[in-house]
């Protein structure tokens, strides 16, 4: 099954995690596992009272992750908050109030180097995930999009689809960062060449229309400034993936027929389609990842399970696999 590959392939990279939230017992199950299988190093933030109380309730003989208080060095979180966010009229008070939230804490911990990489999202909401990363991590050079991508996996078929959690209607530029992040996604978690098809409901102009514009402008930007990169548009869905419908419908393509990074068009477009290959298709969804940040880190579903928590933070380190 592809999900071993991705847990034996971060197995190698010799990477540790920071989970916010650590006095949930699905992420001390997790964490637990991921250090124990030296799958990654695994650092929760929280009690250490109520960690090793729930450590008990969960039969954890001997745990074997690292538990960071959350008081732990708050002066240094305060001032580095500060200092990135003063030009926003943060000041070093209200700055040591926000850094008490443990995912801002996680996330500046991350920014120092002291981990690989950071999870949440169990607990807390999408939103403060996401914005602790903006705030203390910020956005990956030359970016100004974060965007998101779920791996999607069948018995004989692995595909990236970007993007189905973030930018409901993406503009021409945050559709080549999108397509710029899902490729760099797609290499580092398969090692495999993408190739990137920018959905739409025509192909290479069969259809006219205003909403069209904007795939097509990407494409042109794509093509001109990253030239060694394969990708085409606009591609409907079957030329994108079915070879004899590629070669009828996009003749010359070097991407029809064969992509493996699918860019929807806005999140309507992205959000179904996941969902409808996940439930009707029998996909295996694993994400939403999070890309475009300088370092990564990733929002957890509330209701995952200690499973889920153990792919995301294979997948999240996957993504510091150059770092």
């Amino acid at each position: 099954m592809f999900q071993q590959k991705i847990i034996q392939k971060a197995s190698e990279l010799g990477k540790s995690i920071v989970f916010p939230e650590g006095e949930d017992p699905r992420i001390i199950q997790a964490a637990h596992e991921l250090t124990s299988k030296n799958i990654m190093k695994s650092v929760l933030i929280g009690r250490s009272s109520v960690i090793e109380g729930q450590v008990k309730n969960l039969g954890i003989a001997k745990p074997t992750f690292t538990i960071v208080e959350p008081d732990y060095q708050t002066e240094i979180d305060a001032e580095q908050y500060y200092q990135k966010r003063k030009h926003k009229g943060m000041t070093l008070e209200k700055a040591r109030d926000v850094v008490q939230h443990t995912a801002f804490k996680g996330a500046l911990m991350l920014d120092r180097n002291e981990v690989d990489a950071c999870l949440c999202g169990a607990v807390y909401t999408t939103g403060e995930t996401v914005r602790a990363a903006l705030h203390c991590i910020g956005l990956q050079a030359g970016m100004n999009t974060v965007s998101s991508f779920f791996l999607m996996g069948w018995p004989e078929r692995l595909l990236l689809f970007s993007d189905c959690a973030v930018i409901p209607l993406p503009n021409e530029n945050q559709l080549v960062d999108i397509a710029l992040q899902s490729a760099d996604s797609w290499k580092k978690l398969t090692g495999e060449e993408p190739r990137v098809a920018m959905l739409s409901f025509s192909t290479m102009g069969s259809a006219k229309h205003e909403s069209i514009e904007p795939i097509t402008a990407a494409v042109a930007t794509l093509k001109k400034e990253h030239p060694d990169l394969a990708v085409d548009g606009d591609l409907q869905a079957d030329a994108a993936l079915i070879e004899s419908i590629g070669s009828r419908k996009a003749p010359g393509s070097t991407v029809a027929g064969h992509a493996n990074v699918l860019v929807f068009p806005n999140l309507h477009a992205g959000n179904i389609c996941y969902k409808i290959a996940e439930r009707l298709g029998g996909a295996i969804a694993m994400g939403p990842v999070l890309q475009g940040l300088a370092k990564p880190m990733n929002d957890l579903s509330r209701g995952c399970s200690a499973e889920d928590v153990v792919l995301t933070s294979a997948l999240t380190v996957l993504q510091a696999a150059d770092e």
